[in-house]
C-alpha cells in the first residue's frame, strides 16, 4: 500500500492541536507533534525510496506544512525548515545521514542567516578553514529553529578556497566549539526553539561538506529557496485558512441579545469582512498552487513565482489575520478564540528572509529586467 501522506498529516495535526496553545504560552518546543511527525513517517516524505524513504515531492512537503500550520505555527515552522535541510542533504549529503532521515532519526535544519548579514541569508561571513582534513568553522548565526533539538545544521561559511561567495557543511549540534546562546521568548511561532548559535573553532571532518567548495550560492538559490518560499507559504496560508474559519464559527456564535439574539454574522458588514478574508485566502492559494506547478514542469517563470508566493502569502496573511481581529472584536484577544495566535504567528514570514521588501525588490529588478544580484 503506498504512504498517505496526508493521511500522517491528519494524524500529525490532532496531537498540535491538543497543544498548540501550550507551546504557544510556554514558548515550548511542539515536542509531542514533531516525535508524531516521526512517526507517521513525515520526516523521510522527501527522502528517496533508494534509502528507505518516501520519496515524494515538493507538492506533498507543502500540503503536510499546510495542514500542520492550520493548528500550530511553531510545528510547521519546525518542519518546514527539517525538509528544506532534508533536501541539501538528499542530494548531497553522506548515505548514512541520509537514512537516518528516512528513518525518522535525525531533524535536520538551516543556518544560514548571521548577525553582520542579517536577512542577507546568501552572503555569509563566517568563515572555514582548512586543517589537514578537518575544516575549522567560526561563525555568529544570528537564529536557527531547532537549535537545541536539532540532529544537526546544514551550516552556511565563505569558502575555503574555491571562487564564489558560500560553501555548506553538515555540523552536528554537538560539535565541540558551537554554543546556543539564550533561548527564543517571540511574539510568535513562540515554540520553534530559535536561537543564535556560534562557532568558535568549531572543527567538521572535510567530508561533512555539502558540495564542492563554494558551490552553497548554487544550492542555496536551486534547492533550498524554491523548497523554502513554498513551504514557508504553506504555513501562512494554513494559518489564514485556520483564521477563516475561527472567525467565521465567531460571527456565527455570537450573538446580541437586545436584537432578539441575532448573530454577528446577520450583518452585512460582518459577512463582507469574512467574505474578504476568503477571497484573499483563496487568492494565495492559487499564487501557491501555480508555483508548486510552475516548478515541476520546469516552467520559465518558475523562480519568479517563487520569489512572488513569500512576499504575497505573507502580507495575505498579514491582512486575512488583521481582518479577524477586528471582526472578532474584544473577543480576539482572549486565547480561548484561537485568532490572536494566528496574529501573532503571521507576522514571521513577513520578516523571515528573504523578507517581504527584499523579495520586492527583486521582483521590480525581475520585472525591469535587471539581474538580482
Amino acid at each position: 500500500m503506498s504512504y498517505d501522506h496526508l493521511a500522517a498529516a491528519q494524524a500529525v495535526a490532532v496531537v498540535a492541536r491538543e497543544h498548540a496553545v501550550r507551546v504557544d504560552a510556554k514558548a515550548e518546543f511542539p515536542l509531542g507533534s514533531i516525535d508524531s511527525a516521526r512517526e507517521h513517517g513525515l520526516f523521510g516524505l522527501i527522502s528517496s525510496t533508494e534509502v528507505g524513504g518516501h520519496g515524494r515531492g515538493l507538492r506533498q512537503a507543502a500540503e503536510v506544512i499546510e495542514r500542520l500550520a492550520r493548528e500550530c505555527g511553531s510545528s510547521a515552522m519546525v518542519m518546514t525548515m527539517h525538509y528544506s535541510g532534508a533536501a541539501v542533504i538528499e542530494k548531497h549529503g553522506a548515505l548514512e545521514t541520509r537514512r537516518a532521515i528516512a528513518a525518522g532519526k535525525h531533524l535536520s535544519t538551516l543556518a544560514f542567516s548571521e548577525s553582520g548579514s542579517r536577512s542577507h541569508f546568501w552572503a555569509p561571513l563566517g568563515t572555514a578553514r582548512v586543517e589537514g582534513s578537518h575544516a575549522v568553522l567560526d561563525a555568529s548565526k544570528s537564529w536557527i529553529t531547532s537549535a537545541s533539538r536539532a540532529d544537526a545544521y546544514v551550516w552556511s561559511s565563505r569558502t575555503s578556497a574555491a571562487e564564489g561567495p558560500s560553501s555548506l557543511w553538515l555540523v552536528d549540534r554537538t560539535t565541540p566549539g558551537l554554543s546556543i546562546d539564550g533561548g527564543f521568548d517571540g511574539i510568535g511561532l513562540r515554540g520553534n526553539d530559535s536561537a543564535p548559535v556560534k562557532a568558535a573553532g568549531a572543527r567538521v571532518p572535510l567530508s561533512n561538506r555539502l558540495g564542492a567548495d563554494g558551490e552553497g550560492f548554487g544550492i542555496m538559490m536551486q534547492t533550498v529557496l524554491p523548497l523554502f518560499s513554498v513551504l514557508i507559504s504553506a504555513g501562512s496560508i494554513g494559518m489564514m485558512e485556520a483564521a477563516v474559519e475561527k472567525t467565521a464559527e465567531h460571527a456565527g456564535g455570537m450573538k446580541y441579545a437586545h436584537l432578539n439574539n441575532s448573530p454577528l454574522s446577520e450583518l452585512p458588514t460582518i459577512r463582507a469582512y469574512v467574505a474578504r478574508m476568503r477571497i484573499q485566502t483563496d487568492m494565495a492559494r492559487a499564487l501557491w498552487l501555480d508555483t508548486i506547478a510552475a516548478l515541476e514542469a520546469g516552467r520559465a517563470d518558475a523562480m519568479l513565482r517563487v520569489l512572488e508566493v513569500k512576499a504575497a502569502t505573507a502580507e495575505s496573511a498579514r491582512e486575512v489575520l488583521d481582518t479577524a481581529m477586528r471582526v472578532c472584536g474584544g473577543q480576539a484577544f482572549r486565547k480561548d478564540v484561537g485568532v490572536e495566535r494566528r496574529f501573532r504567528d503571521t507576522r514571521a514570514a513577513l520578516i523571515m528572509a528573504p523578507t517581504s521588501d527584499q523579495l520586492y525588490d527583486f521582483i521590480g529588478k525581475a520585472a525591469c529586467g535587471l539581474p538580482l544580484f
